[in-house]
């Protein structure tokens, strides 16, 4: 969150309002290469990862099937990680007040920065990857931020600086989360790594 706050505060003092360059000739380019292909699936992105569904749908759907492999501390994790990481945007919206950008083609909230959907899609994918250790959860996860991120310009809902921010924001809050509860999490997947052994070899025990 810090990172996210500090790169915020940069953007309205440095840019007193105004849309740094960087900003500005991201959108640019991205508007001058919109296209009906590239804007179903933006769309797409667009109620998958906000609103209800994407704040409280899949957050919940998501921790339900950790709790169903037995995995209390996981599944606790990610819930907490995912309330804290929208909260904590809503709170840097009020702070920060950053004006949307003018070409946008979706209906948004007040404030621009950080962008909620990138920092969900963000909290999520590292809350996977830390409870289920594999390189593809890890690059799954990181294909979806990225795309979520892409789609957010794409659409004007946020200038570039803001889906950093939001980047930011949501893979702090689950680093920072992990580190108290690192080694229950340990404990559970080990534990959930026995169970499977033990029913593949009762399976193959069986005449």
């Amino acid at each position: 969150m810090a990172m996210a706050a500090l790169l915020g505060l940069v953007v309205v003092v440095r840019a007193n309002g105004v849309a740094l360059e960087v900003d500005t000739e991201w959108m640019g380019e991205i508007i001058e290469h919109r296209s009906p292909i590239w804007e179903i699936p933006s769309l797409f992105m667009n109620a998958l990862g906000g609103g209800l569904f994407g704040v409280l749908v899949v957050p919940l759907v998501i921790t339900l099937m950790i709790v169903l492999i037995k995995r209390p501390w996981a599944a606790g994790y990610y819930l907490v990680a995912t309330v804290l990481s929208a909260g904590f945007v809503q709170l840097l919206k009020q702070v920060f007040g950053r004006a949307r950008p003018e070409d946008m083609l979706v209906m948004s909230d007040f404030g621009s920065f950080p962008s909620g959907h990138v920092a969900n899609a963000a909290t999520m994918a590292v809350c996977l990857a830390i409870i289920f250790p594999r390189l593809w959860v890890a690059l799954a996860g990181a294909a979806y931020t990225i795309v979520m991120l892409l789609s957010r310009t794409y659409l004007g809902a946020h200038w570039l600086t803001d889906t950093i921010g939001g980047l930011l924001l949501g893979a702090g809050v689950a680093i920072v989360l992990w580190a108290p509860v690192a080694a229950k999490l340990d404990g559970e997947r080990e534990l959930a790594a026995r169970r499977r052994l033990e029913r593949q070899r009762q399976k193959e025990a069986r005449p």
